[in-house]
């Protein structure tokens, strides 16, 4: 079997809400849209670009951003460091002027909706989320590009091998979960070990640790800013902020000034079981509160899916002792590569496998990371996984009106507190006694994506999407 090489920094990638698939996906299939143009001749050179929208993109895109994010990808726009609070004014000087500024360098007439198409009956066979670039140049020359949003940020162009960008070999390569544990067999080390001699093919060791430091940081601010932001959702729906009640609620009369202050208040408040559950469902809300607002989140895997792992994580952190750089790592690695196996063996696109895909996926990545950090063997840890995906199985994608909000929001409090009970329940358990395999639930997921109706995955047209309609602005 080929070897797909997936580092960490491939798993979790920092980015701007409300989709990995339709917003983070589209906006880096811009971008490298425009670093071809600059390879074939100059952004000079061009007279149009017309960009349409297939399939789930179409269907879904706009209460996903995607208009937005393919803008901001034609202009050069990072969404690794653009300030969030400069997106709505720079698209709305784009729908204003009528052109925008390809590359950042080069003015080019762009209207919509006639540059920017959503083809709502068109699907493109590869995969439902498809976009292509039609570009026309000055002397008369067209071309174009068509890309696909294959879930969690990830993008393959038409024609690509996606194998092929992955030319990395690794001391000791996993596709499959029985993979990881034969390593772990073998050498003695923990999955978080393992996965730290492979990152050493792409990066010295101290790199990736700070480079794992940065992903926890922007997941921690994004908490912490989540937690102290009220107000509505934009989108139509008016939903309210829940995690800042909630905070206010829960850290009562204790008072904090920063990150580390809080988390001693929230010690402060005991280890009661309702109050425990009730923050880490406020950790998980303010992180996909921050995403459906256009906010800088970590896909983890996905954006849809961001809450789970940050909100587990913060759990261990103020519960389980775990504030220390090392041990947060050691989560974060672990995590890692029990998500790079789910994409291998199945998906992580909702377009492709429904809600189980994202929010399933993530709370096995959370509910491994969490078993081995409390001290579980390895085999305790892969059983985790499969406990939390097992009870995900067939999780439908119905976002009302296409929005990452309803019933997206709460699904990643579920994951969440799904994760730690499979974790518990792997921790108490035997793994000699286990039914089923993670391998086995992995196919078994991908088995229920292929026989799921498209009506459920990421469309909007089954399901709450279409028992609790709204009216969203037309393209």
């Amino acid at each position: 079997m080929p070897h797909e090489a997936i580092s960490v920094f491939d798993m979790f990638k920092i980015g701007v809400g409300p989709s990995s698939s339709h917003t983070l996906g589209p906006w880096r299939a811009a971008l490298r849209c425009v670093d071809t143009i600059r390879a074939k001749g100059g952004l000079d050179q061009v007279l149009s670009i017309t960009v349409l929208l297939y399939g789930s993109l179409a269907k879904t895109g706009k209460g996903h951003g995607t208009d937005i994010a393919v803008m901001l990808g034609l202009c050069g726009e990072d969404p690794v460091t653009i300030d969030v609070n400069s997106i709505t004014p720079k698209i709305q000087q784009i729908q204003n002027s009528q052109q925008l500024l390809l590359g950042g360098e080069q003015a080019l007439r762009f209207i919509l909706p006639d540059h920017l198409q959503f083809l709502h009956q068109e699907t493109l066979p590869f995969h439902p989320n498809g976009l292509s670039f039609l570009i026309e140049l000055k002397n008369g020359e067209h071309w174009s590009e068509t890309y696909y949003s294959i879930g969690g940020g990830f993008v393959v162009k038409e024609g690509e091998d996606k194998n092929a960008q992955q030319q990395v070999d690794l001391p000791f390569p996993v596709n499959t979960a029985d993979d990881l544990l034969h390593w772990c067999m073998k050498t003695g080390m923990s999955v978080n070990e393992v996965v730290m001699e492979n990152e050493q093919a792409w990066r010295s060791e101290e790199a990736t640790r700070s480079g794992v430091l940065n992903i926890w940081h922007t997941m921690r601010d994004c908490i912490y800013r989540g937690c102290h932001t009220k107000g509505e959702l934009p989108g139509g729906l008016q939903v309210r902020r829940r995690a800042f009640d909630l905070n206010k609620k829960l850290i009562q009369q204790n008072t904090y000034t920063d990150y580390s202050s809080w988390i001693e208040a929230i010690r402060k408040g005991g280890h009661d079981f309702k109050y425990i559950l009730d923050w880490v469902s406020c950790f998980a809300l303010a992180v996909n509160e921050e995403n459906a607002s256009f906010g800088r989140v970590v896909t983890a895997p996905t954006n849809g899916a961001a809450g789970v792992i940050p909100a587990v994580l913060q759990y261990f952190i103020a519960f389980c002792d775990g504030l220390d750089d090392e041990k947060i790592i050691r989560f974060l690695l672990t995590a890692s590569e029990i998500g790079s196996i789910f994409k291998k063996g199945a998906t992580i696109s909702a377009a492709m496998g429904g809600c189980q895909a994202e929010i399933g996926v993530s709370s096995a990545m959370a509910a491994a990371a969490l078993t081995e950090s409390l001290g579980g063997t390895q085999r305790q840890t892969l059983m985790a996984a499969e406990i939390a995906m097992e009870h995900h199985l067939g999780l439908t994608c119905d976002p009302i009106g296409g929005l990452v909000q309803v019933p997206c929001i709460e699904r990643n409090t579920m994951g969440a507190i799904k994760a730690i009970t499979a974790s518990q329940l792997a921790l108490q358990s035997s793994p000699d006694y286990a039914k089923v395999s993670l391998d086995k639930v992995i196919k078994t997921m991908w088995d229920t994506a292929l026989d799921m109706s498209s009506k459920y995955k990421e469309t909007a047209d089954g399901g709450l999407a279409i028992h609790i309609p709204i009216s969203l602005p037309e393209c």
